[in-house]
């Protein structure tokens, strides 16, 4: 349509992009209505009765699409849905997800939900943009709000939609804190990341990893090498998608023969690759991104933290201003600020993590969140 994909080393204005994708698990949702591509889809939850918001009614509808990769794909799509769901039972409303197989079904997705009385859709992810945007300036009495990703025009300047929220996150902050706190706990001195395409909300992570790296080694006059990922240079490792965890693996056992014994992968179900490795490898662990992977992967004995998105709290939050009638078209940015980013607690090496380094990180979380201390990317979103 009218954007390519994505351009390594996109600035500021590009367009945010989301980096998860992957293979399309079975579709989950109830089989009372069927969309056109042929996957299922039905209303969950609060079809009768009074809604416990003020504004709410009975008969509204909060409807989701997922990118490719599915609603089972412990990562944002899920991420999404669980915020869905929690949202329509604690408002009382319609609900309505739809799972995409391929590129070829988000349009047809979207114009499903909108011809089922949807009030509210939700697009996951940057895949669903033209989709997106092309239905919210058809159906200006619609509202619609689009996943980690800005509305931008064909040269990727950010636009304004009237009925359409944009909802991105500023990952370079808690990323930050996964690179100072895995600066601190390497016993090797090498820690890495890599990406599934250089995208802008890739490398957003990459970007704060390696600074965080670098903060730590500042701090503490000590050498920690970072592989995969040069910020100055926006230069770095990516295995050229987000489906084949296979190479997220092979990619994964390069850099722990390089005696990276810490790897972040920024790569949706790719990075379940790079932890399959890890695991393998014996003493390697892992820092998730999105989600807790402690608790959203089987791989929770051996990450270290997780860079976390509050994709759930912002679809929550837009449901709920839907629903009262307070619905706009303001952006939505996630920052350490509005715990719209975060990190994920120790888990199992708690006890690993000396206390002056958890000390540290927590003053450096504060220090952010007062802006003493700027974390910033060239891929954060504008606020």
């Amino acid at each position: 349509m009218k954007k390519s994909l994505a351009l390594p080393g996109l600035a500021l204005g590009a367009a945010l992009i989301l980096a998860a994708c992957g293979d399309a698990p079975e579709d989950e949702t109830s089989d009372d209505t069927s969309s056109e591509n042929g996957s299922e889809a039905g209303s969950e939850g609060g079809e009768s009765g009074s809604s416990g918001a003020s504004g709410a009614t009975s008969d509204e509808t909060v409807c989701m699409v997922s990118d490719q990769g599915g609603f089972d794909d412990q990562s944002f799509n899920q991420s999404g849905a669980e915020g869905l769901d929690a949202a329509v039972e604690e408002f009382g409303v319609g609900e309505i997800k739809v799972e995409s197989q391929s590129d070829a079904d988000y349009t047809t997705n979207v114009n499903s939900l909108i011809s089922q009385g949807c009030g509210l859709i939700f697009g996951v992810g940057f895949l669903l943009e033209d989709a997106i945007e092309q239905a919210a300036n058809d159906n200006p009495d619609v509202s619609f709000a689009l996943i980690d990703s800005t509305f931008s025009d064909a040269d990727f300047n950010p636009i304004e939609i009237d009925n359409a929220r944009p909802l991105t996150y500023n990952t370079v902050e808690a990323a930050f804190l996964a690179g100072y706190a895995s600066a601190g706990m390497t016993e090797t001195g090498v820690v890495a990341t890599f990406g599934g395409i250089q995208l802008p909300t890739v490398t957003i992570f990459m970007d704060g990893f390696a600074d965080g790296v670098a903060a730590y080694n500042e701090d503490n006059g000590t050498d920690v090498q970072v592989l995969g990922w040069d910020v100055d240079g926006q230069t770095g490792s990516f295995t050229g998608d987000f489906d084949n965890v296979g190479a997220g693996q092979t990619l994964a056992e390069q850099f722990i023969a390089q005696n990276a014994d810490i790897i972040m992968p920024v790569a949706g179900p790719v990075g379940l690759g790079a932890a399959a490795a890890a695991q393998s490898a014996g003493d390697v662990m892992i820092v998730g991104v999105d989600s807790d992977w402690y608790e959203s992967t089987d791989y929770g004995d051996i990450v270290l933290t997780s860079v976390l998105k509050g994709i759930a709290a912002s679809v929550h939050d837009t449901t709920a201003d839907f629903v009262n009638d307070e619905f706009d078209n303001t952006p939505y940015v996630g920052t350490l600020e509005n715990d719209g980013v975060g990190l994920a607690p120790f888990h199992d090496f708690e006890g690993d993590v000396p206390q002056e380094l958890v000390d540290r990180l927590d003053e450096l979380q504060e220090q952010i969140i007062s802006g003493e201390l700027t974390v910033e990317s060239v891929s954060s979103p504008q606020q």
